[in-house]
């Protein structure tokens, strides 16, 4: 594999085609990379300036001279959502923009004027370059291109530190390592910030308890969440902090987004539209929404479309039929002092940690609380690829008796509990009902329902006539539907909610007169032998050394 020969970007070159060679020869590979490129110098290499290329006298076109320039210093590949990227050849494996602030086009443009003293390349020399480049890009099939989490080609996960050597950590379950170069493609971005290289230590996950204000329960589910949040290739619930003012949500919220997908603004601001959101969401692999109060139908809806995987296809700029896709999964964490904001397909889609209010002896100042979390990150983050690493074990075989809304983080509850014995799956089913039942209270069509139901025990009729059987508020909601179209729809919206309540909800019958209208039939289910209960809740503050006074974490190697 290491010594085959494949032509990139139009001459041979030696190219590393297993994760294995990439970690393990990474030095060989760049002398291998050296030689080839100082033999395609010294065969076809740039003329100084001032000096003559051609029988004439004259040099090459600058627009030339940086496509060549780029060729031998870059390979160019294109991502499966059809943008072209630049990857150095002697550099991280961290594909690189053509055009933009942090792009090829910038330090082509630099490196240009170093290679020819007193000449600059003109703006429409580097967009001819970029052109015939991006032409190169398309030529080749293409390639995953990953946001701060990958998946190898051995199955293993890979994270990216977001330093400039392109260091990354591997962990599969037989343990992980840092390597010095990524065995896959990851982009940067500019709401990107480097993370700390995890180190050993025995008690990491005990000092992340020291700083946060919930009891085991809570901070079991916490763990098992973040260790799924580097898994890429599974939906995450919304991780939803929810508390009374000085319960420190937002700054709570703001560590763990810093642990999994470190950012400059880790905290975001509700997106005004479906494009500003798409905007944020494509430059991060996590991120939190702060102070989250009511949540409009269309971000709802797009919350649940981004924890499942969302794409957007937008025109070009100056184009009539060019197109932009914009596609996502991410990871999502939400803080609001009232979980009823939380509607619809959304309150199925969350893990709630309810926080305690902290008390005035145990409250620190941010800069303090600042200078501990990243004191103690580095020893945080070992601990949570360890429990990533034993969760990876074991998650092949782990095998649900049911298996619930959101799956697949489920089954990665199921798997941390097997590895940790604690018991994360069933609190986390047992709040899942009590959040939709919250949200369910914070719908006064729902709560309508609830008590016709109530009431008759068993109604079936049309969507026009539940909606004249429901009493109409003095003070009408904007969510309560006008007509008989939109009653029926929000009755099957609102199905999920009514069930964890004990209301089914049918509307597979018609009428039987000539209309064939179609029926809903709402009914009392018969009730379970225990109602879920969400877990009792246990000490806060676990005994921890404080940070600098414990034992030395050992070296990583």
């Amino acid at each position: 594999m290491n010594g085959s020969t494949r032509p990139v970007n139009g001459t041979s070159r030696p190219v590393n085609t297993g994760p294995d060679s990439m970690n393990a020869g990474a030095d060989s590979v760049i002398a291998a990379s050296g030689r080839a490129v100082g033999s395609t110098q010294a065969g076809a290499q740039m003329p100084p300036a001032g000096k003559s290329s051609t029988e004439g006298g004259k040099q090459p076109p600058a627009a030339a001279r940086i496509v060549a320039m780029a060729r031998e210093q870059y390979r160019f590949v294109t991502s499966t959502d059809g943008r072209p990227y630049a990857v150095a050849l002697d550099g991280p494996n961290v594909a690189l923009p053509l055009r933009g602030k942090s792009g090829v086009r910038q330090r082509l443009a630099r490196r240009f004027a170093d290679a020819y003293p007193g000449e600059v390349a003109s703006q429409s020399a580097l967009a001819d370059a970029m052109t015939v480049l991006e032409g190169v890009a398309e030529d080749i099939d293409p390639v995953p291109v990953n946001l701060r989490v990958g998946r190898a080609p051995d199955g293993s996960i890979v994270v990216d530190l977001g330093s400039t050597d392109g260091r990354a950590v591997v962990v599969s379950g037989f343990g992980w390592e840092v390597v010095e170069r990524a065995p896959v493609l990851f982009r940067r971005s500019g709401a990107m910030a480097p993370m700390p290289e995890p180190v050993l230590d025995g008690d990491g996950l005990a000092k992340l308890h020291a700083l946060l204000n919930m009891d085991a329960s809570a901070f079991h589910q916490l763990v098992a969440w973040l260790v799924a949040a580097w898994i890429p290739d599974i939906p995450h619930p919304a991780l939803v902090c929810k508390g009374e003012q000085g319960t420190g949500k937002s700054k709570a919220a703001q560590m763990f987004i810093n642990l999994i997908d470190p950012s400059p603004a880790a905290k975001r601001s509700q997106p005004r539209d479906e494009k500003a959101w798409s905007r944020q969401a494509f430059s991060s692999w996590a991120l939190c929404l702060d102070n989250i109060s009511a949540i409009p139908p269309w971000l709802s809806d797009t919350l649940c479309k981004a924890v499942t995987g969302d794409g957007v296809v937008d025109r070009a700029l100056y184009t009539d039929d060019d197109v932009v896709v914009l596609t996502f999964k991410r990871v999502l964490a939400m803080t609001t002092i009232d979980a009823g904001a939380l509607a619809g397909d959304l309150a199925e889609r969350v893990l709630l940690l309810d926080l305690q209010l902290i008390d005035s002896t145990r409250r620190r100042s941010e800069e303090e609380l600042d200078a501990t979390f990243a004191a103690v990150r580095p020893a945080v983050l070992g601990a949570l690829f360890d429990v990533l690493a034993c969760a990876l074990a074991v998650l092949p075989g782990v095998r649900l008796d049911s298996m619930p809304r959101m799956a697949d983080f489920a089954r990665v509850l199921a798997a941390v509990d097997q590895a940790q014995g604690w018991n994360t799956l069933d609190d986390y089913l047992a709040t899942s009902a009590n959040v939709a039942t919250d949200a369910l209270e914070g719908d006064l069509f729902a709560m309508a329902i609830a008590h016709l139901v109530d009431q008759a025990g068993t109604w079936q009729g049309t969507a026009g006539q539940l909606l004249e059987a429901l009493p109409t508020p003095f003070v009408r909601p904007k969510n309560w539907p006008v007509d008989a179209t939109r009653a029926g729809g929000r009755v099957k919206r609102l199905a999920p909610l009514l069930r964890s309540i004990g209301i089914t909800v049918d509307d597979t019958q018609r009428s039987r007169d000539r209309t064939r209208h179609k029926l809903l039939t709402l009914a009392r289910a018969a009730p379970e032998p225990e109602s879920a209960s969400a877990p009792e809740q246990g000490p806060l503050w676990p005994e921890v050394t404080p940070p600098g006074h414990g034992h030395t974490p050992p070296d990583q190697h």
